[in-house]
């Protein structure tokens, strides 16, 4: 298409029409996986808009599990749009590395409150060592009187069952040793028996369920989010980069400014290893080649709009 069309100017998507020729492709011979920038794949090339109202958790999940990736919006408080990225990464994981713990004098409120907040439905209790000495879950506390929740855990916990793991378990082996022992939680020790995760049922049935969905190396769905540009966007950027989020776009009108390249520059540089920069929108080469001197792994290229005072449509913006 490109060597058809890259001397006229002015085209718009109604301007443009794909025609199908003939093929012998069936569609479940077709593989759909990308990848934005390096080492960051995803099994369907569909990314949520970081547009106001589009993505919070829930959409985010969704996405992920059908292999693309969801942007959480960046109109709402920076604390909140943290915590909505850390449900996304809480949702599920092949091991839940560093679980929600309490001591076996925990009061039975507090435990109920941790396990109602993050909505959980077990949480390991753990001595002085750190060694697990019991778990208690929401069958433990379902019942329990206005009296009993000043009791201590230690009080209600279960200990009878408990199964300990090493990190290296194959998902099978986790399953089968859940149905002998009639449980859904298995917890996961060092070589020192200290606990340093949790493996759960609802996990290993999530990761049956969407074999296709998009993960990080431990197995927690992966999750972009949007923020903006000058100070406030790069102290958002820090915070959700603390939160463990995969991926930030850079989301401006114009991406082709001093302001929108220098956040951009100073966030691909934080925890370079791990996060990921998409930075937009832009309508023109000249603005891509910038984003990209400046440290971005992918750009956004803006819907229809206006350059320097000229409308700029957007297959001509995508063809420069």
């Amino acid at each position: 298409m490109h060597s058809k069309i890259s001397n006229i100017n002015g085209l718009f998507l109604d301007d443009v029409s794909i025609v199908p020729n003939n093929g012998r492709v069936e569609p479940d011979q077709l593989n759909t996986k990308t990848r934005i920038g390096e080492r960051f794949h995803l099994n369907i090339p569909l990314i949520s808009s970081p547009r106001d109202m589009v993505s919070e958790a829930e959409m985010a999940i969704a996405m992920a599990h059908a292999g693309g990736l969801g942007i959480i919006h960046k109109n709402m408080p920076t604390g909140r749009q943290v915590e909505e990225v850390r449900k996304v990464k809480r949702a599920e994981a092949k091991i839940v590395d560093k679980p929600i713990t309490v001591a076996p004098e925990t009061p039975l409120a507090e435990a109920a409150d941790l396990m109602r907040n993050f909505k959980i439905s077990g949480i390991p209790v753990v001595g002085p060592d750190h060694k697990p000495v019991g778990i208690l879950t929401n069958r433990d506390i379902r019942f329990a009187q206005e009296s009993d929740m000043f009791k201590s855990a230690a009080e209600r916990m279960s200990h009878e069952k408990l199964v300990t793991v090493h990190k290296d378990i194959e998902p099978e082996k986790a399953r089968q040793l859940m149905y002998e022992n009639r449980i859904e939680k298995l917890l996961v020790v060092d070589n020192e028996d200290k606990l340093t995760g949790l493996l759960t049922v609802k996990d290993l049935e999530n990761m049956k369920q969407n074999p296709n969905a998009t993960r990080d190396a431990s197995g927690r769905l992966k999750v972009g989010a949007a923020v903006g540009t000058g100070n406030d966007g790069y102290n958002r950027a820090q915070a959700l980069a603390d939160a463990e989020v995969d991926i930030v776009v850079v989301d401006t009108p114009d991406a082709h400014q001093r302001d929108a390249l220098d956040v951009v520059n100073k966030i691909s540089q934080l925890q370079s290893s791990k996060i990921k920069v998409i930075a937009g929108n832009v309508l023109t080469g000249e603005g891509a080649r910038a984003l990209i001197d400046n440290g971005a792994q992918a750009i956004k290229v803006g819907c229809q709009g206006r350059q320097n005072g000229v409308s700029v449509p957007l297959i001509s913006a995508v063809l420069d």
